[in-house]
């Protein structure tokens, strides 16, 4: 599990394919200390399982599932990737529940400088709107984020300078993919509610469903 609140920025230096896969190499340092063979990263928010650790870097195996429905499957050598460690139990929670498991690819539209502070706009896929809320929390990325404003095919997020500083977001183009994870608490409700519906894709969650399940 990860917070999203990224650590080190790194650089992917070696990226090689596999017959049902890929491998990855990226260096860094900050994420490699206190990191063991098999512990996980998450890189672009995609949970990955750090292999060949060194002060320097590390590298990943990637299954084919991951390459296809995320963005991994574009990065090349040179390529700027955000990093994070998995939680512990001492860690604090500074962002939200990120797994590391990317529901949907979205698109960067672009970004505003307003004084020190950006403005990012991204759009997503149809299936993953139901999940997104005025101020509610999504990972874009990796990178824990508020919704600021949302439409029915994209959302704004402002971007605080440490964040634009420290994360690939500054190095983002117009159309480029980004991964997206929506909050799990919001998937868990869904499954809550729609169980044993006969046509569980007609369900429509309403606040007297909820209350009546205790969420308000």
């Amino acid at each position: 599990m990860f917070t999203g609140i990224i650590e080190e920025l790194g650089i992917v230096s070696e990226l090689e394919t596999l017959p049902n896969g890929a491998r990855i190499k990226i260096s860094a340092t900050d994420v490699v200390n206190g990191t063991s063979e098999g512990d996980s990263i998450s890189v672009n928010g995609v949970c990955l399982t750090a292999l060949d650790v060194s002060p320097e870097s590390f590298s990943a195996d990637v299954s084919g599932e991951t390459l296809d429905k995320s963005t991994i499957g574009s990065l090349v050598e040179g390529s700027k990737v955000n990093l994070e460690r998995a939680v512990t139990p001492s860690t604090r929670l500074g962002g939200h529940i990120v797994q590391g498991h990317v529901d949907a690819t979205g698109e960067f539209l672009g970004a505003s400088e307003e004084g020190d502070f950006w403005t990012v706009s991204i759009g997503f896929p149809t299936e993953v709107g139901k999940y997104l809320i005025y101020k509610g929390s999504i990972s874009v990325e990796g990178i824990s984020l508020t919704i600021a404003k949302l439409s029915r095919d994209h959302f704004e997020i402002a971007v605080i300078p440490k964040t634009w500083s420290l994360t690939n977001l500054s190095s983002l183009k117009k159309g480029d993919k980004v991964n997206l994870e929506v909050d799990v608490i919001a998937k868990y409700i869904e499954r809550i509610v729609s169980y044993g519906e006969k046509d569980s894709s007609a369900e429509t969650i309403t606040l007297e469903k909820l209350e009546k399940l205790g969420f308000a």
